[in-house]
């Protein structure tokens, strides 16, 4: 599969910042780490990746539009990364997504890299 084209690092200008935010909004998210355990294709989309993640005490799919960052997938099987947990699900090309993976770069036209923590945590650690 062709990847998606992406802007070149060199070539990336910082985009403003967005508007405040009370903490309170911040403090309604629920980020936890997870342990990509498998991903699969969702055959009837060009984009989507079916992700299973665990949470340390449950495991979730997670739907997510990087089918074109990457040419081996299962490149990310066994990496932690960090989730959104309390977003109402979300049913994508027919597919139910029970979290959000966070990446860096995507919103930007980067190439995206998944948001992890520095050292191994416990599955379900929250972030804050």
């Amino acid at each position: 599969m062709a990847m998606r084209k992406f802007v070149a690092d060199e070539d990336f200008i910082a985009a403003p910042v967005k508007s405040p935010v009370s903490y309170d909004v911040v403090e309604q998210l629920d980020i936890r780490v997870g342990r990509i355990i498998s991903v699969e294709d969702v055959p009837t989309s060009k984009k989507l990746l079916r992700l299973r993640v665990g949470f340390g005490d449950h495991e979730r799919t997670v739907i997510s539009g990087m089918k074109g960052e990457r040419d081996n997938h299962d490149e990310i099987v066994g990496e932690q990364a960090l989730f959104v947990v309390n977003l109402e699900p979300r049913v994508m090309a027919g597919e139910r997504s029970e979290a959000m993976i966070l990446d860096i770069g995507y919103a930007d036209g980067l190439l995206p890299a998944l948001a992890q923590p520095e050292r191994s945590l416990p599955d379900g650690a929250r972030a804050g």
